[in-house]
């Protein structure tokens, strides 16, 4: 892996262990020399692991759209910052930058990008990994959520399972490294499920 997409607040959240979490990630990917492609912002999570990986000599590349520039205070020193005109193109930029997902815990813009991703997964749009940094059990009730979909037959159990989760950015980065993409023909499990349902 060249480069991983790391999905963050530009809020610190409510706990020391969210900031602590994004030291530790950033570290992480510097060790590992694995590069960061983020939100572009100097605040919150986005700033503490985009801080952590320029002060260990990490490779960034921050993307952020014109009307966030001031809303979520770009982050000017770095040298790979690229302001783009809309949402929709940033996260196509990240994509296209990087070889994996890792969602830390944040708000609303962090959900919409990383269930993006991870639908671009199902869809075979890409074969990169995508997973949860699920900190404090962040993403607890929505990794239920998940299974309630499973078992309600909206989510195909392989494509529950392509989503890594853990609580360690260690431990997540290992996952990512094994990571092979399922291969599932949604067809022919919707038929099937129609099948069962006559």
């Amino acid at each position: 892996m060249k480069r991983l997409c790391v999905f963050c607040g530009s809020s610190p959240g409510s706990q020391p262990v969210y900031l602590q979490a994004a030291k530790e990630l950033g570290e992480a990917l510097v060790k590992q020399g694995i590069g960061l492609v983020y939100g572009g912002a100097n605040v919150g999570s986005m700033g503490m692991i985009a801080s952590t990986v320029l002060s260990g000599g990490g490779d960034i590349i921050g993307v952020i759209p014109e009307a966030l520039v001031k809303k979520e205070v770009a982050f000017g020193e770095l040298k790979d910052l690229r302001v783009v005109k809309t949402m929709h193109e940033r996260k196509s930029l990240m994509n296209a930058l990087s070889d994996g997902f890792i969602a830390m815990p944040g708000g609303l813009g962090t959900l919409e990008e990383f269930f993006e991703a991870l639908a671009w997964g199902q869809l075979g749009l890409h074969k990169k990994p995508v997973g949860l940094l699920n900190v404090a059990n962040f993403y607890g009730k929505m990794l239920d959520f998940l299974d309630h979909s499973v078992e309600e037959n909206f989510v195909h159990p392989l494509h529950r399972e392509m989503l890594l989760v853990h609580e360690t950015s260690a431990g997540l980065l290992e996952l990512f490294e094994s990571y092979e993409a399922p291969v599932v023909d949604k067809a022919a499990w919707i038929k099937e499920l129609h099948a069962e349902q006559k």
